[in-house]
């Protein structure tokens, strides 16, 4: 059985619910199984937590949050935290836990099902699952020749009111941590800047991509996964918009990896590496690939959605996910004038 908890009162009833002792609050350790922390899309949250308890019969119960929300949480939560297995959608909430020394290392077995450059080089967390960067545009206004080389040219005055983003969000900020892990905090400087002159600001990718739908605006950068999952259920939101894949290693190919890492904190750590182990495996990956999440499957040999391009195909650039700094980001955000 799954077990969703949100929202501050829910964590604070949880909290409440560890700083008990004796034979009660083993009792309630028993029944709740592992506790994970889950900033990916509750839907998927939900479908690997079921499949791993029917498969394994360890319970999961789920506590839903942002990423950034819950790697705050468990920094200030420290060696009390009641998480055994933190889930993000984005690799920056990663490191700052992990930068904090709350992370157990990934057993060698488990890192060795996904390819290092999907998870960190210090192998404390993971990559679980990846989202790939991209220029959606209005199809009825632009035509391919007319498009961006490269992210970067957004930055151009002639695209001044013409694209959009979402700043607020963690899945834009991802994207602005590999810009400054690619190119510097000089480029990354410049490049905010000129972006607080030339872009509209929406609140959320999905929001960015039906402004564009709807021709309020031109394109926008967001995460691909936005458009499938649309055009999998009506279209409406995406039917007058196609995607620009920037590739050739620019920052705008940057392949963002959502992570699992169980936390030193946790009482029940087997179990809790067991479930990143079949996360990462055929399990976990096989509902990526067969669900409507249309994430990137990054396990070795697994396939992906049928209706993605090839991850192999994107000619992302490389970049460690223990490299991207949060904390910079937020604060050249705030230089410019973005948050």
């Amino acid at each position: 059985m799954t077990i969703s908890f949100t929202g501050s009162a829910g964590a604070l009833a949880f909290a409440a619910l560890f700083a008990s002792t004796g034979a009660t609050a083993a009792l309630a350790q028993e029944d709740i199984g592992i506790v994970v922390y889950n900033a990916q899309h509750e839907s998927l949250g939900v479908a690997w937590a079921e499949a791993f308890t029917k498969e394994t019969g360890i319970k999961v119960t789920l506590r839903k949050g942002s990423d950034m929300e819950f790697a705050n949480q468990i920094v200030q939560e420290g060696a009390a935290s009641p998480a055994d297995v933190f889930l993000t959608e984005n690799s920056p909430a990663m490191s700052l836990v992990d930068g904090a020394g709350l992370f157990e290392p990934v057993a060698a077995d488990t890192l060795a099902q996904v390819p290092e450059n999907f998870r960190p080089s210090n192998g404390h967390w993971i990559g679980v699952a990846a989202r790939s960067t991209v220029f959606a545009y209005d199809k009825t206004k632009l035509t391919e020749d007319k498009l961006p080389k490269s992210m970067l040219d957004l930055a151009d005055p002639s695209w001044k009111g013409r694209w959009a983003a979402s700043p607020s969000g963690a899945d834009f900020q991802a994207i602005v941590s590999a810009l400054l892990s690619l190119k510097g905090e000089e480029a990354t400087a410049s490049w905010l800047t000129s972006m607080k002159e030339n872009f509209t600001a929406y609140k959320g990718n999905s929001t960015a991509m039906k402004a564009v739908n709807a021709g309020e605006i031109e394109g926008a950068v967001i995460y691909h996964y936005y458009y499938f999952g649309d055009q999998a259920k009506t279209g409406e939101n995406s039917k007058n918009v196609a995607l620009h894949f920037f590739k050739n290693e620019d920052p705008g190919a940057f392949v963002s990896i959502s992570g699992g890492g169980v936390l030193a904190s946790s009482q029940h750590k087997e179990n809790a590496q067991k479930f990143l182990a079949w996360l990462t495996g055929k399990g976990g990956q096989g509902i990526l690939r067969d669900g409507t999440s249309f994430e990137y499957a990054v396990g070795n040999g697994e396939a992906s959605n049928k209706a993605l391009p090839a991850l192999s195909d994107l000619q992302y650039p490389k970049v460690d996910p223990a490299t991207l700094n949060s904390a910079k980001v937020t604060d050249l955000m705030t230089a410019a004038g973005l948050l």
